[in-house]
C-alpha cells in the first residue's frame, strides 16, 4: 500500500486534511506493517472515506452516512488486534471518534451468570468504548453456549448498542475465519450490520522472519551470523508443525524465549558488555525452538 502524501490531498478546494503529527504516525506506522497489503488498502479506504464525508458535510454537501462496523476474519496473530488500534487513531484524527479508544472484550468480559447480567455487562463495555472501537475477540464463541445460555441476550444487546452508538462507536466482531462464518449464518441479521470485512491471511515465511527481525530491532537485540542463517529454518519448521497457526504469536514467543536464554548464560559467564547484552546466538534461537509449545 503507498501512503498519500499530505500535499496530494490538501490541495483541492483549500481544504486542509487533518493529517497532522498524529494523523502522519498512525499512517506510518499502518504502511510499516508486514504484509498484510489488501487490508492496509482497505484500512486506508476507511480513513479517506471518512475524512472526505467530514468534508463534504462541513461546507453543507450531502454527505453518506459513516456506518464502519467491522468483521476481522483471521488466524492467530495475524495483525487483527494492530490493526484495530490504528483504525482507532487514524478515525479520531479523521474526526469521526472522540478517542478513538479501543476496548478489546471476549465472552467472559461480556456474558453474565444469571438474568440481566449479561445485558448490564455488555452495556458497561459499550459505554467504556464510547468515542472509540469495541473490539470483540471469538466473537463466535457468544453463540456457542446452547438455548440456556445468555450469549444470544449479548448479541441482542450488543445490536441495540450499535443501533444507539452509530455515530460515536465503531463495532468490531473478530475470530478465526470458518467460526466467524458460522457465526454469521447462524445469526441472519448481523452480517448487514457489519458492511466491512476484512480477511487476514497467515504470514508467509519470508513475511514471519521478517517480523522476527522488526521485534529483534525495537527491543536492541542483534542476531548472530549464524543465528541469522538459523532463524527461517526454525520458523519454517515451526509453521509447517502447527495445526492453528499462530503466525506473529509464535514468532514472538521464539523471541521471547531466546531473550530469556540469553539472559541465562550471561548471569552464568558474568558478560555484560554492550555488544554481549544485545546479541543472541543461534543456540539460544536452538533452545528456545526446542522448548517452545
Amino acid at each position: 500500500m503507498r501512503v498519500v502524501p499530505q500535499k496530494e490531498l490538501s490541495h483541492r478546494e483549500g481544504f486542509t486534511f487533518s493529517q497532522r503529527s498524529q494523523g502522519l504516525s498512525a499512517l506510518e506506522e499502518l504502511e510499516s506493517l508486514v504484509g498484510l497489503e489488501r487490508v492496509k488498502e482497505l484500512i486506508y479506504e476507511v480513513y479517506a472515506f471518512a475524512e472526505v464525508q467530514k468534508k463534504r458535510e462541513k461546507i453543507g454537501l450531502v454527505s453518506d452516512k459513516v456506518v464502519l462496523h467491522m468483521i476481522f476474519k483471521g488466524n492467530p496473530g495475524t495483525g487483527k488486534t494492530t490493526i484495530a488500534r490504528i483504525l482507532g487513531k487514524l478515525l479520531r484524527n479523521a474526526g469521526l471518534l472522540e478517542k478513538g479508544h479501543v476496548v478489546e472484550v471476549e465472552r467472559a468480559d461480556l456474558v453474565g451468570e444469571y438474568i440481566g447480567h449479561t445485558a448490564q455487562r455488555t452495556r458497561e463495555q459499550i459505554k467504556k468504548a464510547q468515542g472509540g472501537i469495541l473490539f470483540i475477540d471469538e466473537a463466535y464463541s457468544l453463540s456457542r453456549g446452547g438455548e440456556k445460555d445468555f450469549g444470544k441476550e449479548c448479541v441482542d444487546c450488543i445490536v441495540k448498542g450499535m443501533e444507539d452508538h452509530a455515530k460515536e462507536t465503531v463495532f468490531i466482531l473478530a475470530g478465526y475465519p470458518v467460526e466467524m462464518e458460522e457465526f454469521l449464518r447462524s445469526n441472519p441479521g448481523l452480517r448487514s450490520r457489519f458492511p466491512i470485512h476484512l480477511e487476514f491471511p497467515d504470514y508467509s515465511v519470508g513475511e514471519l522472519t521478517r517480523i522476527a527481525e522488526l521485534m529483534l530491532r525495537k527491543r536492541e537485540y542483534r542476531l548472530s551470523e549464524d543465528a541469522m542463517d538459523l532463524l527461517e529454518d526454525i520458523i519454517r519448521e515451526k509453521k509447517a508443525q502447527e495445526i492453528v497457526p499462530s503466525n506473529a504469536r509464535m514468532v514472538r514467543n521464539l523471541i521471547e524465549k531466546a531473550i530469556r536464554r540469553q539472559a541465562v548464560r550471561l548471569v552464568r559467564d558474568r558478560a555484560f558488555t554492550r555488544h554481549d547484552l544485545m546479541m543472541l546466538t543461534a543456540r539460544e534461537l536452538m533452545e528456545a525452538s526446542i522448548s517452545l509449545v
